[in-house]
């Protein structure tokens, strides 16, 4: 499994999304896309998801909370326990032993952040 993980800011668009989402997951088979449950309802989330056309996870903040990250932002420690909602929204989703293929993408007007994992074959 593929997954991209999301997080982003209340201000964010769909457009935001997606930005983040086409610098992250180029040259990848994204299978599903991954963010904190309490970002459920979020009218950009909604449309974004609607547009590509793949299931959405949403998670527990404790299955957030101390992922291993490659990244670090203080207001997603502050607030998620871990250093980017991105990277931990994309490795809980993909699954025990999952890997980031790369750090967090942000877009260009720094609403969104995306990253893409990889889970282990079971």
């Amino acid at each position: 499994m593929i997954v991209a993980g999301l997080g982003f800011s209340s201000q964010a668009t769909a457009l935001s999304l997606r930005a983040a989402y086409d610098l992250a997951s180029a040259g990848h088979d994204v299978t599903a896309v991954a963010t904190v449950a309490d970002k459920d309802g979020h009218p950009a989330l909604t449309e974004f998801v609607k547009s590509i056309d793949l299931p959405l996870h949403l998670l527990p903040a404790d299955d957030l909370a101390g992922q291993r990250t490659l990244t670090c932002s203080p207001r997603s420690r502050a607030t998620y326990g871990t250093g980017s909602v991105a990277e931990a929204a994309a490795l809980a989703a993909a699954g025990s032993g999952a890997r980031l293929l790369a750090p967090r993408h942000i877009s260009t007007d720094r609403l969104a952040t995306c990253a893409v994992a990889i889970g282990v074959p079971s």
